[in-house]
């Protein structure tokens, strides 16, 4: 490969995945990136060599070009038109594989000839890369709905030097030679009633911004529900343990049910048996994206008396006469 080698820049195999390439891209970019090197110019040549690395072969038609002729795949339409010409013969070696005895050298003077010193490339429009940014609640905000205040950080390409780093051979002022500008975006996100572990809350437009015109990608809010010490949360329905004293569950009566919204009143039938279940409609949580509701479901806990006195022992003796096992 003539020139430089964009995959051995990346640390990956000329076979590499998209996934694969990106991954690498972004650890090393996080690396050498100038914000995190100040003053480290050695860092900040590494920072442009791998976005320019990064521009061509993660865009699938740039890389069919540099895989055929180098880091002169530019001009891979140039090439095409004179290979047909009969000027030169680029074959399966790629850029390298100059006709006769071509030097690189000899392949950069080409390009004065077939380009001029004019020769500018037009950006490709490119939609923004979508963010996934995670968001940690209580579960009365799950069931309420909240909202965050939350700071991204997006890289552009320098407008002053055009994302080359430099401007009449110095390093440009503005980006310090990085070729990129750091912005940081503050937002507040309102985040609907419903989510759970893993919910995915999309705001468009939101994501990084597009490249030379291109839309800007998308926000999504991944939300994790903290456990709750009293309720425990199957999808929209909730499940608590509710303590019922005997003398309720052998003569029934009324308790107090806590749910999200307060606590509820609940009849309990004579000789409720200690496990039982009861369900209460729409008690639950919302469901996301309707106004339907899950439901909340109690289960007795038939509660001991403790600390007797002789007298309740004694009633106790005669309900074990009047009741032999």
């Amino acid at each position: 490969m003539a020139g430089k080698d964009y995959y051995n820049i990346l640390g990956v195999p000329r076979d590499a995945s998209e996934q694969d390439i990106k991954k690498a891209y972004r650890k090393l970019a996080r690396k050498y990136h100038p914000d995190v090197n100040p003053g480290n110019k050695s860092a900040e040549e590494k920072f442009k060599g791998i976005n320019e690395a990064y521009e061509v072969i993660s865009d699938a038609e740039k890389r069919k070009k540099y895989d055929q002729y180098g880091d002169k795949w530019q001009y891979a339409d140039q090439f095409a038109g004179a290979q047909q010409a009969g000027g030169w013969d680029f074959g399966q070696g790629g850029a390298q594989a100059f006709h006769s005895e071509g030097t690189e050298a000899d392949l950069d003077s080409i390009f004065g000839d077939l380009l001029g010193g004019g020769f500018r490339r037009r950006p490709r429009a490119r939609r923004g890369q979508d963010i996934e940014y995670p968001v940690e609640m209580t579960l009365e905000e799950a069931y309420h709905g909240t909202t965050r205040n939350i700071a991204l950080q997006s890289e552009e390409a320098c407008s002053a030097c055009r994302g080359t780093g430099r401007i009449a051979n110095l390093p440009c002022s503005v980006c310090k030679g990085a070729g990129v500008v750091i912005h940081t975006k503050r937002l507040e996100v309102k985040i609907p009633p419903g989510v759970k572990t893993g919910s995915r809350v999309r705001l468009a437009g939101k994501g990084q911004p597009g490249q030379a015109g291109g839309a800007s990608g998308d926000l999504y809010l991944v939300t994790t529900v903290r456990p709750h010490d009293v309720f425990e949360r199957k999808d929209d329905d909730l499940y608590v343990d509710l303590a019922v004293p005997l003398t309720v569950a052998v003569l029934g009566g009324e308790v107090q049910v806590p749910s999200i919204k307060g606590k509820l009143a609940l009849k309990i039938p004579p000789e409720t048996q200690n496990g039982r279940i009861f369900r209460l409609a729409k008690q639950g949580m919302p469901h996301l994206g309707d106004s339907t509701y899950g439901d909340l479901l109690a289960k007795v806990n038939v509660v001991l008396p403790g600390d007797l006195t002789p007298q309740e022992k004694e009633l106790f003796r005669k309900l074990k006469e009047l009741r032999p096992s």
